[in-house]
């Protein structure tokens, strides 16, 4: 499978920029800055158990990559005074690596889930008791003398992370008794968020500086701070450190950032499909190797902004540019697909 190719905008975390997104992230739900309905519900829900001395129902954390879900979960432990033990559905290959992590578990320890919609089936099974009795069936032995013992686990909060909610089984689905969803930012947010990671990262930058960014953000908080990031590397190399408006707008221009957030990749998505495709409809797998790209890399990373903002539509006959996009092309809608506009 081939990798992405490299783009500001991309939520999937490199190595090299794990150490300064981590230094950004809020640490308490005072710090948090978006999401109000669900941080205030969270905020309620946590002090709750505190009070009680209790631990926190599971939670539940989906919406698009970048949005703050680690984020909150790091929170949550935090302001439960517990610590947090993070791993991620793909790595949870076998039943005996669920073992060992709740095993290892202190009484009301987080244990945090990333893509938990992409956990396998036999490790679900030995989760279903540990959220629901806290307790996991072990296998002792092998063939016909083979014999199963229940364990107690420590009472723990499990949070999961989904960018894929329908792809989560019921039973595990029911087994949370929190669920929040995350939703995009605002621009004011995300300039609030530009602003306070500024003040982290010594950079000093004004109030247009950061809104500029944030109107080119995506929505996406994880996106507002490497696009604030790379304009003070542009800035430090070639005006002295200081994010001014103009410096600002000559740095998102050259890393070819456009005022809707698009970069030159999402360009070329909406490019190929009006040139080569004559504005679709144009199936995901066609559309991949036109572009170079995994089909899984186009649906889960690209697609749903371009979505979101109204460029492209999915129908039952495969994506199809909608007028907003062709305008972003600076191309005219052809006659003949005036009718594909109107389907759902």
């Amino acid at each position: 499978m081939s990798e992405p190719r490299d783009r500001i905008g991309d939520p999937q975390e490199r190595p090299e920029e794990l150490d300064a997104e981590l230094s950004l992230r809020p640490k308490r739900f005072a710090d948090f800055v978006g999401q109000r309905a669900a941080k205030e519900q969270l905020e309620i829900f946590v002090q709750a158990a505190r009070n009680r001395g209790d631990t926190l129902d599971h939670v539940l954390l989906a919406g698009p990559p970048g949005l703050g879900k680690t984020t909150l979960a790091g929170i949550i432990s935090v302001e439960l005074g517990v610590s947090v033990h993070t791993t991620s559905g793909p790595a949870l290959e076998r039943k005996v690596d669920v073992a060992g992590l709740l095993t290892n578990l202190q009484r009301g320890d987080v244990l945090f889930v990333d893509e938990i919609h992409r956990l396998n089936a036999a490790v679900e099974e030995v989760l279903y008791p540990a959220m629901e009795d806290f307790e996991i069936d072990i296998m002792i032995g092998e063939g016909p003398a083979a014999r199963s013992i229940r364990m107690s686990v420590p009472p723990f909060t499990l949070i999961g992370a989904t960018t894929r909610t329908g792809l989560l089984t019921t039973p595990l689905r029911d087994r949370f008794g929190v669920w929040q969803r995350l939703e995009y930012y605002d621009v004011e947010e995300l300039a609030a968020i530009v602003r306070r990671s500024a003040g982290i990262l010594g950079v000093s930058a004004d109030d247009a500086s950061a809104l500029e960014i944030a109107g080119r953000s995506r929505g996406t908080p994880r996106v507002a701070n490497r696009l604030l990031r790379r304009v003070r590397d542009f800035a430090e190399v070639r005006h002295e450190g200081r994010v001014e408006h103009d410096i600002c707008l000559a740095a998102l221009d050259l890393f070819q950032v456009d005022d809707e957030g698009l970069d030159k990749l999402d360009r070329d998505i909406l490019c190929a499909i009006a040139q080569k495709f004559d504005g679709g409809p144009v199936g995901l797998d066609t559309l991949a190797v036109a572009l170079g790209e995994e089909a899984d890399t186009l649906q889960d990373v690209y697609e749903p902004y371009l979505i979101m903002q109204g460029f492209l539509k999915r129908t039952p006959r495969g994506r199809v540019l909608t007028r907003t996009g062709f305008a972003h092309c600076n191309l005219t809608p052809p006659t003949s697909t005036g009718t594909l506009f109107d389907e759902g």
